[in-house]
Formats: structure tokens, sequence, C-alpha cells
């Protein structure tokens, strides 16, 4: 996606896997203090572990507890979450006003607390496997809690933000969908999760992860060269 979008502006730049074990992380971000690297995504589980070696971090991100887009300026790195600007153009789409909204998220990870910076103003409700673990700003209960299937169904907004979906399962039994809100899946497979599938099929407004992935991507784009991203070109490679 980012190799396209350079190639769409005539940039000679590219855009490189790095696979780094726990025990080369600092190091790895070390180099990227480089003159001639502009940035990096980070990726799980390294989201909130590569904070501390960073000398900013932007306030929504620090909210966040993750980093996702670390900006190489003259040898300092900022960290930036450009998940949280994607998601929240993800439920303008769906038609969400957070504000006052009723929204329950799947999962308490960084993801999901991502989610909660981006909907700031909601009511906001997480589900989790072990709610006393959980860190999150909100009220927090069990997936076997019995009220969970209440609270979706009666949501404005449901967000998966958890990584069930990739292997074709549901996170929850469809009759617990919401009656008339909508539905944003962070998960990305080709064709859309299940969760999504069957949302579009009820007539649920819904957002997939391939929108969030463009989305969150454009934003690192601009941050690392100060230009607009090419969004079709990127879209077009990304197409599942």
């Amino acid at each position: 996606m980012q190799n396209a979008a350079f190639q769409a502006l005539d940039m000679e730049w590219t855009y490189d896997l790095l696979d780094v074990p726990p025990d080369r992380l600092a190091s790895a971000v070390e180099g990227l203090r480089a003159q001639d690297v502009a940035g990096a995504n980070v990726t799980i589980p390294y989201k909130q572990a590569v904070m501390n070696q960073l000398d900013t971090t932007a306030p929504d991100a620090l909210r966040a507890r993750a980093v996702n887009t670390i900006v190489n300026d003259g040898g300092r790195l900022g960290g930036y979450n450009t998940d949280i600007p994607a998601i929240r153009e993800a439920a303008e789409q769906v038609g969400v006003e957070p504000r006052s909204a009723n929204v329950v998220i799947l999962g308490v990870g960084g993801a999901a607390r991502a989610t909660a910076v981006a909907l700031e103003g909601a009511h906001v409700t997480f589900v989790a496997r072990n709610p006393q673990d959980a860190d999150v700003p909100g009220k927090v209960v069990s997936w076997t809690d019995t009220s969970v299937a209440t609270l979706t169904r009666s949501a404005d907004l449901l967000v998966n933000a958890t990584p069930l979906g990739r292997r074709e399962e549901m996170p929850l039994r469809p009759a617990a969908l919401p009656r008339s809100g909508a539905v944003i899946d962070l998960v990305y497979v080709s064709g859309g999760t299940p969760l999504v599938r069957k949302a579009r099929s009820l007539g649920l407004a819904t957002a997939d992860g391939w929108e969030i992935l463009l989305a969150q991507g454009a934003v690192s784009f601009l941050l690392w060269t100060g230009r607009s991203a090419p969004i079709e070109a990127m879209r077009q490679t990304l197409q599942p």
C-alpha cells in the first residue's frame, strides 16, 4: 500500500518489512534515527513497548497507550497512533456521532483503547475475558455476563477490537448484533469478516478493517512525507 503510494507520486522511497525479535526491539528503534529513514509503522506486540524509547509521543497515543507510527524528525523520534483518526473516520462513515452514543467495544487491548479515544464522548462498555485485569477507560463486563447480548443489541455502535474473525469465527451470535445500530470490525480478511457480512445482510451500516487500514495508512503517509496520500492508488493495492 505505501509503496504503491510512493510510486504514484514518483517518490524514490521504499517501505520494507522488518521482522524484529523482542531482544532486538531497542536496537531496531534506534536504527530509525538514521538520516535516510523517515519513520516506521509498529504492529502487535510492540505498540506499547516502543513508547519508552521515543523522544515525544502525541497526546492521543499517550491516552491510548499505543503507538503504531513513528516519525524521524532529524534524529528525534515521535510516536503517533493513526488508528485513532481512522476509527473516528469509520464512525462518521457509518453515521454514528460519538457524543452520547452507546458503544460496545469487544476487547480491551491497544485497539480497544484507541477506539475509546477516537469515540470520546460516547458511553462505552468494554467486553473482556478477564474484566478484573482490564485497564481501560470505561465499564467492563465479562464475555460470560448475561447482559452482553442485551448491551450489544441496543448499541448504537458495536466495535470488534479483538482478532476474532481472522479464522471465519463470529465474536457474537447473530442474534446479539445491534437491532438498528452500526458495526465496525477492525479485523481485515478477504471478502469481509463473518461479523461484517452478517451485519450487512441485516441492513446495518458497517465499516470493515480494510477501510480502517487504508485510512490509518494515509495518515501515516502524511506524517512521514508531509504530502497527502494518493488514496485511490493505495486502495487499488488493498482490494481484497
